[in-house]
């Protein structure tokens, strides 16, 4: 029998030998060497099932099965015990089109969890233990490795197209100029048509293996569709009073030569739009913080973010919480922050809603987790809609005064080929347009960036 096969038959034996008021029951299992929960996930016939990895690649999770779901993970506290931890996020914009709930939180009956190099399995209980014990059962203890990545692209249209999109930036410039707004984050939906079935899974084990500093995510109602991401950046961390949560926002891409790279980073660095840019979200953060906080402190400078394919600016963020603040309360005040809707919010969030040519649904919601005592989700950035031959990419840039439209939906580009170039060999980038912009942003103090979005 294998440590796996022995870990599952002992904790069938704990649920058992359970009583009323056990809530959660964990096995400990001796180190899987060489085990690879993407692919251990992706044979397993529960749902939903949901994949995190922590961006410090400390933890990582599989959720499976679920014991109680919440539209609203408020109510989830009344049902919680101590050490169970509630799984799902809430989606940007809500969406019939794609099949996803505007939001979606769920109590696993399953969770496997790696801690550094210590490995368990788990149970939440209910009434029904017979439910949960047949769910162990059907668990897939040996498993295949997935193979790579082998459909190839047949095409990729964009909503909007540029021209479209040249419009959008035009009429958001108007606006910002009449004082209606200071920055819109307007996004680009991409469908990439394969020439056949991918599964999520082998998208997501690619990711993780090329597109490191990130948190990395797989959420999947039904065997039909999934939301797959790997993004950079985090929404916030708490544990206990103490709050963590960062403004990510100011990007550009990476060099092709080191000598490059460094310019690029410099450029970014100094840049006063980019470095406005960073502000306008730290801002935006520390004053929906400042009800929920005794106390708040954040990064003086920013700092650089090197990425596969791009580069950002990053600015730390803490709090101490006031009593009794917990996770769901910071999830709303927080999401969606400046660098993926705009400011202000309320102004920013009905012209996208209004004008946007698509629905965002869950890319730049929020994925994550809360518990009584602890709660982190990331930013659904760098995300896809994985549909059998169909995945839909999505990328945004922030709007702000002087932004010039060609420079922005290359922003898109480079942000989308972190998922993309998973799918197909892309060719270097070209750094002329990098450099048009760093000239263009030097002499007139005009071109932006854009967001980590």
């Amino acid at each position: 029998m294998s440590q796996f096969s022995q870990a599952i038959a002992e904790l069938i034996q704990q649920i058992k030998d359970a009583n009323e008021h056990d809530s959660k029951l964990t096995q400990a299992i001796d180190t899987l060497a060489g085990f690879s929960c993407v692919d251990w996930l992706e044979a397993q016939p529960h749902f939903p099932k949901f994949y995190w990895q922590s961006r410090d690649t400390r933890e990582e999770v599989v959720a499976l099965g679920k014991v109680h779901a919440f539209s609203d993970p408020a109510p989830a506290y009344t049902i919680l015990a101590d050490g169970q931890r509630v799984w799902g996020g809430r989606a940007f914009q809500s969406s019939e089109d794609d099949g996803l709930p505007s939001s979606l939180f769920f109590l696993p009956q399953i969770e496997l969890v790696r801690f550094d190099d210590q490995w368990s399995i788990s149970v939440n209980l209910d009434n029904n233990i017979s439910t949960i014990i047949s769910a162990l059962k059907q668990l897939c203890c040996d498993y295949l490795e997935l193979p790579s990545i082998s459909t190839n692209i047949q095409s990729i249209s964009h909503i909007p197209e540029q021209s479209d999109w040249n419009d959008q930036i035009e009429d958001v410039l108007d606006k910002i100029k009449q004082d209606q707004f200071k920055k819109v984050v307007l996004a680009r939906k991409s469908i990439v048509q394969l020439d056949g079935q991918l599964s999520p899974a082998q998208l997501l084990k690619a990711s993780v293996a090329h597109n490191h500093h990130s948190f990395h995510f797989l959420f999947a109602l039904d065997a039909s569709q999934s939301f797959v991401g790997s993004t950079p950046e985090r929404l916030y961390s708490r544990n206990g009073q103490e709050l963590e949560t960062e403004a990510l926002a100011g990007t550009i891409g990476r060099g092709k030569t080191a000598r490059k790279d460094l310019d690029l980073a410099n450029w970014l660095a100094q840049d006063k739009k980019n470095l406005c840019e960073n502000q306008y979200v730290v801002d935006d953060i520390v004053a929906r913080l400042e009800p929920h906080s005794t106390a708040i402190e954040a990064q003086n400078e920013a700092r650089l973010i090197r990425l596969r394919k791009v580069q950002h600016l990053k600015r730390e963020i803490r709090a101490s919480l006031k009593s009794g603040v917990n996770g769901v309360q910071l999830l709303s005040a927080l999401q969606p922050t400046a660098a993926v809707a705009g400011l202000p919010r309320e102004e920013a969030m009905k012209y996208i809603l209004q004008h946007q040519p698509f629905s965002r649904g869950w890319y730049s919601g929020s994925i994550g987790y809360i518990s009584h005592h602890k709660a982190e989700f990331c930013v659904a950035i760098r995300s896809a809609l994985v549909n059998g031959d169909q995945v839909n990419l999505y990328a945004g840039a922030g709007i702000v005064e002087g932004s010039q439209a060609e420079y922005e939906w290359q922003e898109l580009d480079k942000k989308m080929s972190t998922l993309l170039c998973l799918l197909k060999d892309r060719q270097p980038q070209d750094d002329s347009m990098q450099d048009e912009a760093m000239s263009a942003s030097s002499n007139q103090n005009s071109a932006s960036f854009g967001v980590a979005s």
